[in-house]
């Protein structure tokens, strides 16, 4: 876990252990082309389903149904998006399922209408705005469970692990259990940088990455504690000047995301996003600890004029995976 991912700045690393020879054959951070090296980033179709599995709540939208009751809202309303809090866990294709009260408004507009809804729901960012967070939108139609499930047992014991309420509730029978089957799904990177409907059935096919849990305690602890090594990898291996800031966004088992903000023309500031690939796939937050401290020395090292000797058939092999994923949609449109 988090606690056992201490990051040592490479800015504070004894210069005499990287002593290597300044006359190398090849660099070590060259950019490469991002289309030829699927294999160093997540498909966005798997990042929506990331975020949808490390979240745990998010917004559900359903369509004001007016009623006869007294506390039935005014007609003029009627077919209007009504957004409200839902808790939920996924079910084994990536369908959120909720347990919901009869009386919450939610609810009565869900079984007077044909079910149509959409939940919002986005990774946490204790350290920065809402708008640099991935987010996901799945719409579906949302149906009560009938009791005979399969996944029902399996999906009670999830729910209630995941929120701790739900077990003196569940069994409530003003309380039942609903699943939302998904028809669409879109997935947004961040602000004015990527957005994209990814199929739906791919996304009920993949697997969220492997660091889902853990990805954003990572992006958080590097961000507030190596402020100077991230600024060194956007000069040093992206080769941009100007920078005010640089930030992690992502870390998953193929590589880190990075956002650069930096100074064009004008002084106008621009924000961009790059993918650096990790050479090998990692397994654990030790594997993520390593790799990542391996790009900020890199970066070091090239920033000090030192470039590892690498012979001409190593040479591609040992390339940085460095690319640059989304452009600034705003400030170059």
């Amino acid at each position: 876990m988090l606690n056992s991912f201490p990051f040592l700045s490479p800015l504070h690393i004894n210069a005499a252990s990287s002593k290597l020879s300044s006359t190398a054959t090849a660099s070590t951070s060259s950019p490469i082309n991002a289309d030829a090296l699927p294999q160093f980033k997540l498909t966005l179709t798997e990042k929506a389903k990331t975020v949808t599995s490390t979240s745990t709540s998010g917004t559900l939208c359903t369509l004001v149904t007016p009623s006869s009751s007294p506390s039935s809202p005014s007609p003029e309303i009627a077919g209007y998006p009504f957004g409200s809090h839902c808790d939920y866990v996924l079910d084994g294709l990536g369908n959120p399922v909720l347990l919901m009260n009869e009386d919450s408004q939610h609810t009565k507009f869900v079984e007077a209408s044909e079910g149509q809804v959409s939940l919002f729901t986005q990774l946490g960012n204790e350290g920065g705005g809402n708008q640099e967070v991935s987010r996901v939108s799945l719409t579906g139609i949302l149906t009560p469970f009938s009791g005979d499930e399969e996944d029902l047992d399996s999906l009670k014991m999830k729910y209630s692990l995941a929120h701790t309420y739900a077990d003196r509730v569940m069994e409530s029978p003003k309380f039942k259990f609903y699943r939302l089957r998904v028809e669409s799904c879109y997935y947004v990177g961040g602000f004015g940088v990527g957005a994209k409907w990814v199929d739906v059935e791919e996304y009920g096919r993949c697997e969220p990455d492997i660091l889902a849990k853990e990805s954003q305690s990572i992006c958080e602890k590097i961000n507030e504690e190596n402020e100077d090594d991230l600024l060194n990898v956007g000069i040093h291996l992206l080769s941009i000047t100007s920078i005010t800031l640089a930030r992690l966004t992502g870390i998953d088992r193929l590589g880190m995301d990075l956002r650069v903000t930096y100074k064009g023309a004008r002084s106008k500031e621009y924000t961009d996003e790059f993918r650096i690939g990790f050479r090998i796939p990692i397994m654990s937050t030790e594997d993520a600890k390593s790799e990542t401290l391996k790009i900020f020395q890199e970066a070091w090292e090239k920033g000090e004029g030192v470039e590892w000797e690498v012979g001409e058939e190593e040479e591609e092999d040992y390339k940085l995976p460095v690319f640059k994923f989304a452009s600034d949609a705003l400030g170059k449109s």
